[in-house]
């Protein structure tokens, strides 16, 4: 059975130095089992009732997966557009096709410009502050659109 579950949630690594937080936002609003988290979030919080408080610890293979190293890889400046911004940190995708993953520019060292595939949060272990916030059934549409929809309604 799914569930609309709404939380707050402050992400930390693992020394505790905030990654991202939704405070001082609306609530995070997902349909449980719709992949709209990392899996090892939502298998805890799917137990958890409005009012409760938690710290989550997800390994990196419950959340982002290990880094695999075939997707770091070195290209040469030349394979990209002249008026391409190559600077660390840029993303982009590949003949900017959708099917193909997102690639970061991790290094430059000269015409050799190094490329990873991974998720940046890949090989890394989350801990999650969590609040929740907000639990019941979804709506016949928020089934059929595969999300929750927040207050008023769908919300894309």
């Amino acid at each position: 059975m799914q569930n609309i579950i709404g939380f707050h949630y402050t992400l930390k690594d693992k020394n505790g130095e905030i990654m991202d937080s939704s405070r001082g936002r609306p609530p995070m609003l997902i349909l449980t089992g719709a992949q709209q988290i990392v899996p090892g979030l939502e298998k805890e919080i799917i137990g958890m009732k409005k009012g409760d408080t938690k710290t989550v610890i997800v390994a990196a293979k419950d959340a982002y997966g290990p880094v695999q190293e075939q997707l770091m890889m070195t290209v040469q400046r030349s394979q990209f557009p002249p008026e391409a911004d190559l600077t660390v940190g840029v993303q982009f995708r590949v003949n900017n096709d959708d099917q193909q993953g997102i690639f970061t520019i991790a290094k430059i060292d000269g015409d050799n410009i190094h490329i990873d595939g991974n998720h940046p949060m890949a090989g890394k272990e989350l801990h999650f502050d969590i609040e929740i916030t907000e639990k019941r059934m979804p709506s016949p549409d928020e089934l059929a659109h595969g999300h929750a929809h927040g207050p008023g309604g769908a919300h894309h």
